[in-house]
């Protein structure tokens, strides 16, 4: 009887090592799975026999020639990712449960996104998303531990999202950024046998259309941290539309966490349509402690991820 295949999908980030955080993200499930009641299958999803386990990687396509981080380069990129973050702050804001303080931070924040009476030029848009996110970076869900995370950075990261659903970027051989990152997601599904998918933050939109071309089975689907709610710089430019369930999706589950800005309007349910067979995502809050709560592995130590994680791989591994 095989192993069950496993694939976890990453999001936004600077270049990472695949090994090292697929390690991380086993590991954070095992957490997770050892709070939900599940200990006895912690060894095997460590050992590698309760699943073959993949990291889809494809953080290095990001990375341009002479490049120095911070924000996405083109006009549109900037574009894009001021309108990402006015969506998610407009959002927020109507959280009931903001304190004077959130609240305060997150108007700065807003009006450094749009500003009156000041000189726009080239450049301006990325200047006004680095200024509004160094008010952001004050909220508890995006303040970095030991100040590592800067606004730069953050507004770097956050315009890969742009970057992907711009469709450009073409390699030598004419394949575009977008279509390069889903060929490195595909190449690690099963095109046999079940494939249970974990994608995070970005990923979750890579996945999504990803597995629309996917034939082979994903019993779980499960997105952590997801844009797709956004509803102007990503939803309506997400492909294929109108924005579904793909049909190789027998289950899928979404998660969110109040103070992840990156997942605005995360009840998915409200505007994806159902597959044939019927299946929606079903979309769960979560709470984690601390700074910086959108990494997947906070996700993944919550025991209402990782629980169902591992369940999906028990019942596919019986049923192979």
């Amino acid at each position: 009887m095989g192993r069950p295949r496993l694939v976890f999908v990453h999001g936004i980030g600077g270049p990472r090592d695949a090994r090292a955080d697929l390690d991380e993200w086993l590991r954070a499930t095992a957490h997770g799975a050892r709070a939900a009641g599940h200990s006895a299958r912690i060894s095997g999803l460590l050992g590698g026999w309760a699943a073959d386990a993949r990291f889809a990687y494809y953080g290095d396509l990001f990375r341009r020639s002479g490049a120095q981080g911070g924000p996405a380069a083109g006009a549109e990129d900037e574009d894009a990712l001021v309108a990402l973050l006015q969506e998610a702050v407009d959002e927020r804001l109507t959280d009931p449960e903001l304190t004077p303080a959130e609240a305060a931070a997150l108007r700065r924040a807003r009006a450094q996104l749009a500003p009156t009476g000041r000189a726009q030029g080239a450049g301006a848009p990325a200047r006004h998303a680095v200024n509004a996110l160094t008010s952001l970076l004050a909220l508890p869900g995006l303040r970095a531990t030991g100040g590592w995370l800067t606004a730069r950075t953050t507004a770097g990261m956050l315009g890969q999202v742009a970057r992907y659903l711009n469709r450009a970027e073409p390699d030598e051989r004419g394949a575009a950024l977008d279509g390069r990152i889903r060929s490195r997601v595909a190449e690690c599904l099963d095109r046999e046998g079940p494939t249970v998918v974990v994608a995070h933050s970005l990923g979750t939109v890579v996945a999504l259309e990803t597995l629309h071309a996917h034939r082979a089975s994903v019993p779980l689907l499960i997105t952590l941290g997801s844009p797709l709610g956004i509803r102007t710089a990503v939803q309506p430019r997400v492909r294929p539309q109108p924005l579904g369930t793909p049909e190789c999706v027998g289950r899928w589950l979404n998660f969110w966490d109040r103070d992840d800005l990156v997942a605005a309007r995360p009840a998915l349910e409200k505007f994806v349509r159902p597959n044939a067979a019927g299946a929606l995502p079903v979309s769960g809050r979560v709470d984690s402690d601390g700074a910086w709560v959108h990494p997947a592995a906070k996700y993944l130590a919550q025991p209402a991820v990782a629980g169902p994680l591992v369940e999906a791989l028990t019942t596919t591994a019986g049923g192979r």
